[in-house]
């Protein structure tokens, strides 16, 4: 890795919050992948080993390749990382993975529960070489429970925790949530137990091992639908854009396309009638408060539609903004990615230079740190190409490795 101290005597600037952390990553495909990548981008010296022959999975089976082979949805997750092409399977590569597991402060896997124990590269077998580490798995549905083998997909968790059961419109076919919760938040999940874990061990010196799983992210993400239940005893069922504790709270059609409304209080629904020149609305009792509104959520959704009918969304959204209730227009990723100043503002679209496929757009950081900030997004590696830049550091902290891949 180039020197993080260059320059940094001349400008004052503070350390990344998580430099000189170093991070072995077994993972692939999302959770894994987004777990590091996180911490990559908080300065972590992320090291990602992949099987020589292939690599991690999205690099050519997943999503579209656009130049060279890796795939766009490899490129998106893997920014700021280097890759070692390591052969578990093998003693020697297996040896090679031990040496660097001793200089790492952080090894995560997502393989399914078992094999990484099979491959002699566990926690166990790890914490042996170093008492210190932080180790932590990412698997479907978790280490233990009656389900730990099943297979751990984003789709399978969504079915299984409930969340494809609300997820949609009453009365239509389940549907899964567009942006894989699982599979994320499984991620950020391990990631900030990752955070506990370190701050654990500089405390006391001790490390552990965590885990977490798609199946427990997506359950624990699941806040408003364990509570309705439990008030209710019923099984929540789908509301499509609608809110479960509160109306209006939802997306509503305008006579150009659709806005969202978020009046979920009293004091906004009195703005949002005055908005919508519908005092009607104000003395009709099936909307006379909040448990009203949510008992009679179709008629209520009937009637300001019927009012939205005459003008277009950014009027609407114009002037329930000035008068201080929540509302914003539905767009779709064209607009959001190309054309929204708040997005460029907030720096929430970065790139970097890839050596083959050159300039390439990915999503920014949404931390934001005042005094040490994320770095700028480096590409996400080529297959191995620091192999032979992470064993000469090994060799140069005089940790003994025998002679790696190429």
């Amino acid at each position: 890795m180039p020197d993080p101290d260059a320059g940094r005597a001349q400008t004052g600037q503070l350390p990344m919050a998580l430099e000189g952390i170093r991070v072995v990553d077994l993972t692939q495909v999302m959770s894994g992948p987004f777990c590091t990548m996180v911490l990559a981008d908080l300065g972590a010296d992320v090291i990602k080993v992949e099987n020589p022959d292939h690599g991690d999975q999205t690099r050519k089976s997943w999503g579209r390749s656009v130049v060279g082979d890796d795939s766009r949805a490899f490129l998106s997750l893997n920014r700021n990382k280097r890759s070692v092409v390591l052969d578990l399977k093998g003693d020697q590569d297996r040896e090679t993975f031990m040496t660097l597991a001793r200089t790492a402060d952080v090894v995560i896997e997502n393989f399914r529960p078992g094999v990484a124990r099979r491959l002699g590269v566990d926690y166990d077998a790890v914490r042996a070489v170093n008492p210190g580490i932080v180790y932590a798995s990412i698997s479907g549905f978790g280490q233990t429970g009656p389900y730990a083998s099943y297979p751990g997909y984003d789709l399978i968790a969504q079915a299984m925790t409930g969340i494809m059961s609300v997820t949609g419109e009453t009365g239509r076919p389940p549907v899964k949530s567009a942006i894989p919760v699982a599979d994320l938040g499984s991620g950020l999940f391990c990631a900030i137990g990752i955070l506990a874990a370190l701050r654990v061990r500089e405390a006391t010196g001790t490390g552990q091992y965590l885990e977490t799983s798609l199946f427990d992210s997506a359950l624990a993400l699941s806040v408003w639908e364990s509570t309705e239940f439990w008030s209710t005893g019923e099984p929540p069922v789908p509301l499509g854009s609608a809110n479960r504790m509160s109306a209006p709270y939802q997306a509503l059609e305008t006579r150009d396309g659709y806005l969202t409304v978020g009046a979920n209080n009293q004091r906004l629904w009195q703005r949002l009638c005055a908005v919508l020149e519908a005092p009607d609305l104000l003395t009709d009792p099936r909307f006379a408060d909040n448990d009203h509104r949510m008992a009679n959520r179709l008629e209520l959704v009937e009637e300001l539609q019927r009012v939205l009918a005459s003008r277009d969304t950014d009027e609407w959204v114009t002037a329930l903004l000035d008068a201080g209730v929540p509302a914003g227009p539905i767009r779709d990723y064209r607009q959001v990615l190309t054309e929204d100043e708040h997005v460029r503002a907030r720096q929430m679209v970065t790139s970097y230079r890839h050596p083959v496929e050159g300039e390439t757009s990915v999503l920014g950081s949404p931390l934001k740190l005042s005094a040490t900030p994320v770095r700028s997004a480096a590409p996400a590696p080529l297959l191995g190409q620091h192999t032979q830049e992470v064993l000469a550091e090994l060799v140069r902290r005089d940790v003994h490795v025998e002679e790696g891949p190429a």
